[in-house]
């Protein structure tokens, strides 16, 4: 009667976990309505049919299966994506980003591709997850500058980190886990790099793939960032006032034009009741000189961030003018047909919209005379941008004058404090990569620290959590559970060692990559590692061959976690910024396991002369 009953909660989890990545794959309901679904079953089954031991206990109780939400591993992506997101707001990565893309611009295709290659080499010596923290922001950057999707390029960051990360000892915890476990089973030790060969002749097969099917393969998503659903190339009219103290007082033109206004055209120059036009010979601005710009809203972003108050249309020259107390927002207003401020002089409106946010550039899809941004007449149809507080921008949604364009509205980047978000993101990334603390505790103190230092609020902060990866990764770890408590993992591996009773060295480690690879993209990998490594030494035992290069194959085959999310701690590091959904994973993860699963089966048998 137990064995049926154990048979029976196998079963059950079995067929929770295939119909789970079916509704996964068919995206017919979201993911987060499957995750929850797919707990709210395993609660249920567990709890009318319990899984006893043999004295009686419950082998699987409902905080067993809800273990999963308070998990290391999903404490740590949370954080990370809260650090993430300051580094994002306060534009820490923009000078070296610049950098990159100034010696890249030409091949930005190659600066991916070494960037890549970069990955690769230090997640070797590196935990795999320290590495595309460093890299993510840096990443998402460099595809936004080149007007590429990040959908493109945080895929294959996650997947080369793995890719490098199975060819030495230290490479990821998996490798180290099966090591140990292989210590405890037969008293060897695996050497550093006593698999960093064949380790990385799958590693160039797979990033191979990777270079060329990717670009075809994964969707463009855009970025699941507020900041980066905004068009930056739309070209506004505003008015910039030199004031003292700022970068801009003493600039001198260099053949007419102003270097400072890279990107940026500059109409006139109003000094006191002057007015000078381009080409500007023998200039230097000084204080209170007024300049009207054309510039994309990224440019005129930058700007306002840089340097507060220099932005403000028609007469108001001071950031005081937003009055109410509150992190600035830029975000964009629609002048409707019929509008009272239709005919209006941009100076008349000022900063009468909503109680003081004020007007700091217009947009109109017909030809402007050149003039200063005070003088402009309003018409229907002009979207002008607006410089506010969240307050007042949600406000203009109760106006009839102005259509407020939701997407638009996102907070100023806080420039000032870049270098702050810069030494907690080095923190974090050092205190974890070379061990001084669990990559969990410097994530958490990471996170901590970008919200107490003023670099996100508590909002920024919040809205930088995915629900779908807290879901999906909860969901993952209750499927995993119940594989582990019923056994389904050692009955996997048993039944097939015993229909493959007879078969030849290469078939056998060939069939165990594939069922431990498979797995892997289940339950986690270290789990896999640790199931695993029993029954890989146990088979070699009966075919009389040394176990090394089948628990070799075990760590291969447990890092194949490309398939889904929630088989790799990068992989749902990179699915809130790069916009994934489920099936994005299948699409690039199959085919590329698939191919390291055929590499391996030519390489691996013939490097140990099996």
């Amino acid at each position: 009667m137990d064995l049926i009953a154990a048979n029976m909660h196998m079963w059950v989890s079995f067929a929770v976990i295939i119909g789970a990545i079916f509704l996964y794959a068919t995206e017919r309901w979201p993911v987060e309505v499957v995750s929850l679904g797919v707990v709210a079953s395993l609660l249920l089954f567990f709890q009318l049919f319990p899984l006893l031991g043999a004295g009686g206990d419950r082998l699987l109780e409902a905080a067993d299966l809800l273990a999963g939400f308070a998990h290391p591993a999903l404490i740590t992506i949370l954080a990370l994506m809260v650090v993430g997101q300051g580094m994002s707001q306060t534009a820490a990565l923009e000078g070296p980003t610049t950098l990159l893309l100034r010696y890249g611009r030409r091949r930005p295709r190659l600066l991916i591709f070494f960037c890549l290659i970069a990955v690769m080499v230090i997640s070797a010596f590196l935990n795999d997850t320290p590495v595309v923290v460093m890299f993510l922001p840096i990443m998402i950057v460099l595809a936004n500058k080149m007007r590429e999707a990040p959908s493109q390029v945080l895929m294959p960051l996650s997947f080369a980190a793995i890719l490098g990360g199975m060819t030495t000892l230290i490479g990821t915890s998996t490798n180290l886990l099966a090591a140990g476990a292989y210590f405890s089973l037969t008293g060897e030790h695996i050497g550093f790099f006593d698999f960093t060969v064949p380790g990385a002749m799958l590693a160039f097969v797979g990033f191979t793939f990777l270079w060329f099917a990717a670009p075809r393969i994964l969707p463009r998503h855009d970025s699941g960032d507020t900041g980066s659903e905004i068009q930056g190339g739309k070209q506004f009219i505003a008015q910039l006032t030199v004031t003292k103290g700022s970068p801009y007082e003493g600039m001198e033109a260099v053949s007419g034009m102003l270097p400072g206004f890279k990107d940026m055209t500059v109409w006139l120059i109003e000094r006191k009741r002057k007015t000078m036009l381009p080409p500007f010979d023998d200039l230097t601005l000084k204080a209170g000189d007024r300049l009207t710009l054309v510039a994309t809203r990224d440019k005129l972003t930058g700007i306002a961030a840089e340097v507060p108050g220099v932005l403000m249309g028609g007469e108001l020259s001071a950031p005081s003018a937003l009055g109410e107390k509150g992190v600035p927002h830029l975000f964009e207003v629609l002048v409707p047909p019929a509008s009272p401020l239709e005919g209006r002089l941009v100076s008349q409106v000022g900063a009468h919209l909503s109680g003081g946010s004020i007007i700091i550039g217009v947009q109109r899809r017909t030809r402007m005379v050149r003039g200063t941004i005070g003088n402009i007449r309003l018409e229907a149809g002009d979207i002008l941008l607006v410089c506010g507080t969240a307050a007042q921008m949600r406000h203009l949604r109760a106006r009839r004058d102005v259509i407020l364009m939701e997407w638009s509205g996102h907070a100023l980047p806080e420039k000032r404090k870049k270098w702050i978000a810069r030494l907690v993101f080095g923190g974090v990334v050092l205190a974890s990569a070379s061990g001084a603390l669990p990559i969990v505790v410097a994530a958490m103190m990471g996170a901590f620290a970008v919200v107490t230092s003023g670099c996100l609020t508590i909002g920024q902060a919040s809205r930088a959590l995915n629900r779908q990866v807290f879901l999906l990764v909860g969901a993952a770890l209750a499927m995993g559970a119940t594989m582990e408590a019923t056994g389904g993992a050692s009955f996997l591996g048993h039944r097939m060692v015993a229909l493959l009773d007879g078969a030849g060295s290469t078939v056998m480690l060939s069939a165990l990559f594939l069922l431990v690879a498979v797995i892997s993209n289940i339950l986690s990998n270290n789990t896999t590692a640790i199931l695993f490594t029993p029954i890989a030494v146990d088979v070699a035992t009966r075919l009389d061959l040394p176990p090394l290069p089948f628990v070799v194959t075990v760590i291969f085959a447990a890092n194949c976690s490309f398939a889904t999310p929630v088989s790799y701690q990068t992989n749902l590091l990179v699915m809130g910024p790069g916009n994934y959904r489920f099936t994005d994973y299948m699409k690039l993860g199959i085919p590329l396991a698939i191919l390291v699963w055929a590499a391996f089966t030519v390489v691996v048998p013939w490097y140990y002369g099996l």
